[in-house]
């Protein structure tokens, strides 16, 4: 691995290959970058995407012996990792490259944890295909977290197919989403579960855990050496003293006065309804949202196209965009790269960052 003065070697997967992900790598790949982007996917999903979108790309193919360094414009090296089923077709899904998709994602993983790679970045993948594919998936996150369990507990970090092909169990780690823009950052207490389940799954152990995990996240990977949190309620006006719900009084408020008292610098439970007013924010370093759509469309209204995906409490440095496949603008040329230009340059500050 690289010393903290060299380049940073970062693994970059293309996500969903009918989706925008293939256009940004071409797009990013059009300009000299500071850090050495290795592509892991099938190569030829490039090549094509490129000729559709008329752009220059010259793929060279990866050597890890090597030392890091950035490429020149229109060149872009490429880990062949896997292979696509089938021709990766712009707007067109198809459950057959479902497992080529995940299998990216093993290879890129494992890569981060036997040392190929510094970090990885993620293009975004398509949650239904995987699952029409047969194949149990609710998102990167919690992938990752079990991959990273798995590989732990094996003892090696060599990507193994098996496990794609079997239902994904809980994840023996359980890491912490964190979306970072420019003016905010929200993690979350619960991630891809339906409404109906997030009040069971808010309980004082698994609180307790994101809590911890985000503030020494923004510690190590933010350099804050003692992170604010406002942490949300998750009834309406943090339950009403009890009278809109109770998580807040048999759950929130004792563990968050009982945190507060060992010195973590935690407000709340507050209310979501004003948690994100400007005065509220400019005393936080971070927002803790209960569940996914109490946070999230705060973020993205003040952040979309700027904010990255950063996931905390993993062994490996994992950063990814703020958006989905946007199947509708691929292979147009429309699409914007601004998130995982962010996620590429926050992947890289993090790296320097680390002890």
């Amino acid at each position: 691995m690289s010393s903290k003065a060299e380049t940073k070697r970062l693994a970059l997967t293309p996500g969903e290959p009918a989706g925008i992900g293939p256009d940004l790598c071409v797009a990013l790949a059009q300009q000299t970058q500071a850090v050495e982007l290795v592509a892991v996917c099938d190569p030829d999903l490039l090549e094509t995407r490129a000729k559709v979108l008329g752009l220059p790309l010259a793929l060279e193919p990866f050597d890890p012996a090597g030392p890091p360094s950035p490429t020149a414009p229109g060149v872009l090296r490429v880990d062949a990792a896997a292979r696509l089923a089938t021709p990766g077709i712009p707007g067109e899904l198809n459950p057959d490259n479902a497992s080529y998709v995940l299998e990216t994602l093993n290879a890129a993983c494992a890569g981060c944890l036997n040392g190929r790679w510094e970090a990885m970045v993620t293009a975004p993948v398509h949650k239904g295909v995987i699952n029409d594919a047969g194949l149990a998936f609710s998102g990167h996150t919690e992938f990752l977290a079990q991959r990273c369990a798995q590989l732990t507990a094996s003892g090696r970090a060599e990507p193994a197919p098996e496990p794609l092909i079997e239902p994904v169990t809980e994840p023996v780690m359980e890491p912490v989403m964190l979306l970072s823009a420019p003016v905010l950052r929200v993690a979350l207490a619960t991630t891809h579960l339906p409404l109906s389940q997030v009040p069971n799954a808010i309980t004082a152990p698994r609180l307790e855990h994101i809590i911890r995990v985000l503030t020494a996240g923004l510690q190590e990977s933010f350099g804050i050496p003692r992170p604010r949190i406002l942490v949300c309620g998750l009834n309406p006006h943090a339950g009403e003293g009890g009278h809109l719900g109770h998580e807040e009084q048999d759950v929130i408020i004792p563990l968050l006065e009982r945190l507060r008292a060992e010195g973590l610098n935690l407000a709340g439970p507050m209310p979501a309804d004003t948690v994100f007013v400007p005065p509220q924010l400019e005393r936080a370093d971070a927002v803790l949202a209960m569940y996914h759509d109490q946070g999230l469309p705060v973020l993205k209204h003040l952040g979309f196209g700027q904010a990255v995906n950063v996931t905390l409490g993993l062994p490996i440095v994992r950063t990814s965009v703020d958006h989905g496949t946007a199947l509708d603008l691929a292979g147009s040329g429309r699409a914007d790269a601004g998130s995982l230009r962010a996620a590429i340059a926050l992947a890289a500050e993090i790296v320097t960052k680390k002890p």
